[in-house]
Order: structure tokens, then C-alpha cells, then sequence
């Protein structure tokens, strides 16, 4: 008898463990399914299919879409993207690295403050403050005037891939910026000041602690930025006078003009796919320095 009240009570234990999981995980659990996992799941299932007369999907399963994304024009705008993409990263990177880190050397009452400036940007519509940097670099622009002043210009800054980079930088920079600042403020001082005591340089320290430990913060803030330029279509459209096409353009294109919605299932799969290597990327590192830590 006292085994089955035990046994009873165990079950009723559970059920209230179970009870409790769900009511806190199940809303973003059910977020995940209805905007993630279903979407996603969608999108691959129509890449199998083929385009109707007259658009949307007709379903008689075909590859020939797989095989088109192979095409060499298409090939081309999906390198550009990258190429774009990661030249906006690598300068997000180079200007957030030493923002983040000088951000850690204020007082604690003045991080906050620059924090907010630091994210002030995304408050303001992403629409508007693109527009602002037409004004900003057209030929009649500030910027134009001021190099006119020196003799350097006026130069042709807007519709440019130049253009695109600037536009992409100034949106996603504050996405480099704070996870590197969040992993340099984890970072223990006294590893940086053991490794000064012993005789290493601040290039060696650098080089054999600080940009190890602050790795994982810097390729989490590099898909963070690499990632929304490389689908960015607003910025390559309003900076790049649609002469710099990228894949969110063309992605954009197949649904809302070609009305190809297989093909541009394709194409968003193969950003899709991107993001899962970069994120496994990130994993991987993050989990070999934590692995070389630990065994320090």
C-alpha cells in the first residue's frame, strides 16, 4: 500500500514538472512551430514543385530548380551578395572590436548610457534613416559639399556597391557591437593581468587571450551582421539604384514579380542552408575554446 501511495505521488510530481515545462516553454515553443519550423518547411516543400502558368506552385515534383540556381547569372548575384555581405561584416567587425572594448573601460554608470546610444539607431525606421543617407550621399549632399570644399570632389557615392556597404554598416553595426561587448565584460582581468606579469607583450596578450576568449561574441556578432546584409534588399534597391542586385532582390523578385515561387524557395533555401553552416561554425569554435579552457 505504501508503495503504490509512493509511486502516486511520484506520478502526480511529475505531472506538475510536466504542467510546468509546458507553460513556460510551450509559448515559445508554439512561436517557433507557427513562424519558424512551418514556414521553413513550407519553403521546402515548394522548391520540389514546379511554377504555374500563371505563377504560385503547381505540384508535380521536378529538380529543375535546384538545377537553374546553378546558372551562372544566378551564381553570380548570389557571390556578389557574399562578397558585399562580408565586406560589410569585416568592417562592422574592424569598428566594433575597439568600440566594445573601450565601451568595457568606462565606468559602470557610463556603459549604460553609451549602450543606449549605441542601439538609439533602432528606434528610428529602417526606411527613414536608409533615406537619410541618400540625402547624405548624393551629389548635392553634405558629404559631396564638404569633399567639393577640399578639392576632392564631387565624387559619385550614391548607386554604388560603396553605397550598399555604408547603408548595410550603419544598420547592422550595433549587432556587432553588443555581443562583443557582452563577451568582453565576461572576460576575467586577471588573465590579462597574469599574462603582463609574466612578460607578454599587449599584442601577445591579445593574440594568446583576449581575441581567443572573445571569439565566440565575434562570430556570434558576424552572423548577426553577415546574415540580414546578405538577404538585404531595401538598402541594395534604395542606395544601389538597383543596380547592385543581391540575393534578397532576387528572392524578392521571384515571389513578388516572377510570381516563381519554387525558384525562390530555392534561393531562400540556399540562405537558409548558409546560416545553418554558420551557426554549426560558431557552435564548433565556441565549444573548442570552452573544451580548451576547461582543460587549462
Amino acid at each position: 500500500m505504501a508503495t503504490e501511495t509512493t509511486m502516486s505521488g511520484r506520478g502526480a510530481t511529475r505531472r506538475r514538472a510536466l504542467i510546468g515545462r509546458l507553460v513556460f516553454t510551450g509559448p515559445g515553443l508554439a512561436y517557433l512551430l507557427v513562424f519558424m519550423a512551418i514556414p521553413v518547411l513550407l519553403v521546402i516543400v515548394d522548391s520540389f514543385f514546379t511554377r504555374g502558368r500563371y505563377g504560385g506552385v503547381v505540384y508535380e515534383f521536378t529538380l529543375e530548380n535546384f538545377a537553374r540556381a546553378f546558372e551562372p547569372v544566378y551564381v553570380q548575384v548570389l557571390w556578389n551578395s557574399i562578397l558585399i555581405a562580408g565586406i560589410t561584416t569585416m568592417l562592422a567587425l574592424l569598428i566594433g572590436y575597439p568600440t566594445a572594448y573601450a565601451i568595457t573601460k568606462l565606468p559602470r554608470n557610463w556603459r549604460t548610457v553609451v549602450l543606449i546610444l549605441v542601439i538609439l539607431p533602432f528606434w528610428t525606421n529602417f526606411l527613414i534613416r536608409t533615406y537619410a543617407w541618400i540625402v547624405l550621399l548624393n551629389s548635392e549632399g553634405p558629404i559631396n559639399k564638404a569633399l567639393e570644399f577640399v578639392g576632392l570632389g564631387p565624387l559619385a557615392l550614391l548607386y554604388t556597391p560603396g553605397a550598399v556597404v555604408a547603408g548595410l554598416l550603419y544598420a547592422y553595426l550595433p549587432l556587432m557591437i553588443l555581443p562583443l561587448y557582452a563577451s568582453m565584460e565576461r572576460l576575467d582581468p586577471e588573465l590579462r593581468e597574469a599574462a603582463s606579469n609574466l612578460g607578454a607583450s599587449p599584442m601577445r596578450t591579445f593574440r594568446d587571450i583576449t581575441w581567443p576568449l572573445t571569439l565566440p561574441g565575434a562570430m556570434i556578432g558576424a552572423i548577426f551582421v553577415f546574415v540580414p546584409s546578405l538577404g538585404n534588399f531595401v538598402v541594395p534597391e534604395l542606395l544601389g539604384g538597383g543596380k547592385t542586385v543581391m540575393v534578397g532582390n532576387l528572392i524578392r523578385d521571384q515571389f513578388l514579380k516572377a510570381r516563381d515561387w519554387p525558384f525562390g524557395a530555392v534561393l531562400a533555401l540556399s540562405v537558409i542552408g548558409l546560416l545553418v553552416a554558420l551557426f554549426t561554425a560558431q557552435a564548433l569554435v565556441s565549444r573548442r575554446i570552452t573544451g580548451k579552457g576547461r582543460h587549462a
